[in-house]
C-alpha cells in the first residue's frame, strides 16, 4: 500500500473510537508525507498539536498503525516552520518507547515551556471597527478606553471593560472594533467575541456531551475575551459559576476582558454577586443616545461610504427626529432611499417624513406665519415693516414671496391669512407668489438649497 491508502485505513479505525469533534480537530489535518524503512512521517500543523496527540491518543495510535502497517512500525511527526520555504522539523513519536518501571526516574516536562496553540477564528464582525464608529459625548469614555484597550490588551487598568447602554447606542460596534484594532496590532493574541447567548448554548452542549473540561481549557487560552449583552447570563446559575472561573483565571493572568450589557452592573439583579463585583474591578462605561451633532455626522458618515447624496435638509430632518438609536437612524435612511429608488419616489422633504413617522413619533411643532416671516426677515437682512410695504425692490419682492411660499407650505393657513399677514395682500399675490418661488426653485439649485435651508432655519427655531 502507498502511505496515504495506509493512513487512510488507519483515520477510519481511528474516527470509529473517538467523538467526531476531537476527530476534526486533532486528526483532520493530519496529512501523511511518506513511508519508507518502517518510518510512517505524518505532518502536524504545529508541536503542540505533538504534544497533544501523544498525551491523549498514543494508545490508540500504537494499535492502530501496528494493526493496519504492522508491528514493528515507527511513527515520526513533522512539523511545517515556514510555508514559503517548506521547512519543518521532525519529531519522533514515543509510541515505541516502553512504559517506565515503577520506581524508574520519569523525566518531569518543562511547566515553563511554551506551546503553539492553533488558531481560532475571532468570531468578529471586521465591517465593525474604530474608521466607521462615530465619536461623540455619549461614546467619549468608552471610545477612548476601547482603543487604550485594543492598543495594550490586559496592560491597562480598564480590565473588564463593563460597556453599558440600551439597545442600538453601539455597544456591539463598539465591542467588535476593540476585536479588530487588536487583531490589527497584535496578530498572534488569541482573540474571541462571543455573544452570551451563544455562551450559554456552548456550555449546555458541553455539559451534555460531557466536555465541560475541554470547555474550560479552551476559554482558559483565551487572551482577549469579549462578551456581548452579559445580561442573558442572569437566572443560569450554572453558566454563571462556569463563567465566574473563567473569569478569574483569565484576569489572574493578564488576560483581557471586555463586556456589554443593556443595563449596569448594579442593575443586573439575577447575576451571582462574586460576578456583579467582579465585573466593577476595572471601568464601567456608559453609552447614551447619541446628541443631534452625533447622529447627523452618522448619518453623513453612511451617506459617504455608501457613494450616496441626500439633501442636507433630510440629514437634518432624520437626525432631529429620529433621536433613540443609531439603528433606527440607519433604517429611516435605508427606507427613504429604498422608498425613492424602488417607487420612483422623489427624494424631498415630503418623503422623509412620511417614512420617519413611521419609525418613530414625530414631535409635531406648531409653525406660524410670523415666526416664518421674521425667519426669512433675518436671513434676507430686511426689517418685518420692509416687507409689508409696497416696495418693488428685487430681494424685497423674492422675501415676501418666500415667506408666503413657506406659509402655505408649513403652516395649516389659509392663502387669505397668508396674505393678510404679510403685507395685507390679497389671496392670488400669494398663489402666485407660492407658483413663482416653486418654478424658480425647479431651475434654479443655488435658490432651490437656499429655501431649503430657509425651511430648516424655520424648524429649528420651533
Amino acid at each position: 500500500m502507498q502511505h496515504e491508502q495506509m493512513w487512510s485505513k488507519c483515520l477510519t479505525v481511528i474516527k470509529d473510537n473517538i467523538g467526531e469533534s476531537a476527530f476534526r480537530t486533532w486528526f483532520a489535518q493530519i496529512v501523511p508525507l511518506k513511508y519508507e524503512r518502517e518510518v510512517l512521517v505524518l505532518q502536524v500543523p504545529s508541536q503542540f498539536f505533538v504534544e497533544y496527540i501523544e498525551e491523549k491518543y498514543i494508545d490508540l495510535l500504537r494499535m492502530t498503525i501496528h494493526r493496519i502497517i504492522g508491528a514493528g512500525t515507527k511513527l515520526e511527526y513533522r512539523v511545517l516552520i515556514d510555508k514559503s520555504s517548506n521547512s519543518g522539523t521532525q519529531i519522533p513519536s514515543n509510541m515505541e518507547q516502553p512504559k517506565p518501571a515503577h520506581n524508574a526516574k520519569v523525566a518531569l516536562k518543562n511547566p515553563y515551556e511554551k506551546f503553539v496553540l492553533p488558531e481560532i477564528d475571532p468570531q468578529l464582525n471586521f465591517s465593525y471597527n474604530f474608521n466607521n464608529l462615530i465619536e461623540g459625548s455619549s461614546n467619549k469614555l468608552a471610545h477612548a478606553a476601547g482603543q487604550s484597550i485594543a492598543r495594550k490588551p490586559g496592560k491597562t487598568t480598564f480590565n473588564p471593560l463593563f460597556v453599558s447602554g440600551q439597545s442600538g447606542v453601539g455597544k456591539t460596534h463598539l465591542a467588535n472594533a476593540i476585536g479588530v484594532m487588536c487583531k490589527q496590532l497584535h496578530p498572534a493574541k488569541r482573540v474571541l467575541y462571543v455573544s452570551a447567548n451563544t455562551f450559554q448554548i456552548q456550555y449546555t452542549d458541553a455539559v451534555r456531551n460531557n466536555t465541560v473540561n475541554d470547555f474550560l481549557n479552551f476559554y482558559q487560552t483565551i487572551e482577549v475575551l469579549i462578551i456581548d449583552d452579559v445580561q442573558e447570563l442572569e437566572g443560569k446559575t450554572a453558566t454563571q459559576n462556569t463563567f465566574f472561573h473563567i473569569f478569574n483565571h483569565l484576569h489572574q493572568n493578564g488576560k483581557q476582558l471586555v463586556l456589554t450589557s443593556d443595563r449596569p452592573p448594579m442593575a443586573l439583579k439575577n447575576l451571582e454577586q462574586r460576578l456583579l463585583t467582579r465585573f466593577k474591578w476595572g471601568l464601567g462605561a456608559e453609552m447614551g443616545k447619541p446628541d443631534f451633532e452625533m447622529r447627523k455626522a452618522i448619518l453623513e458618515s453612511k451617506i459617504y461610504s455608501n457613494g450616496l447624496q441626500i439633501p442636507d435638509t433630510i440629514v437634518d430632518y432624520i437626525a432631529e427626529n429620529v433621536t433613540d438609536n443609531v439603528r433606527d437612524l440607519e433604517g429611516a435612511l435605508i427606507s427613504i432611499l429604498a422608498h425613492s429608488t424602488l417607487e420612483n419616489k422623489k427624494l424631498d422633504l415630503e418623503l422623509a417624513r412620511e417614512i420617519v413617522s413611521r419609525i418613530t413619533s414625530v414631535t409635531l411643532r406648531i409653525t406660524t406665519i410670523e415666526q416664518i416671516r421674521d425667519t426669512v426677515c433675518k436671513h434676507y437682512a430686511l426689517s418685518v415693516e420692509a416687507i409689508s410695504t409696497k416696495s418693488r425692490k428685487r430681494e424685497v419682492v423674492q422675501a415676501r414671496q418666500v415667506a408666503m411660499y413657506l406659509s402655505k407650505k408649513m403652516t395649516q393657513n389659509s392663502l387669505a391669512a397668508i396674505g393678510l399677514a404679510i403685507g395685507k395682500r390679497n389671496h392670488a399675490t400669494v398663489l402666485h407668489a407660492c407658483k413663482t418661488v416653486k418654478e424658480q426653485m425647479e431651475i434654479d439649485k443655488h435658490f432651490c438649497t437656499e429655501v431649503n435651508g430657509i425651511e430648516g432655519m424655520v424648524k429649528n427655531s420651533g
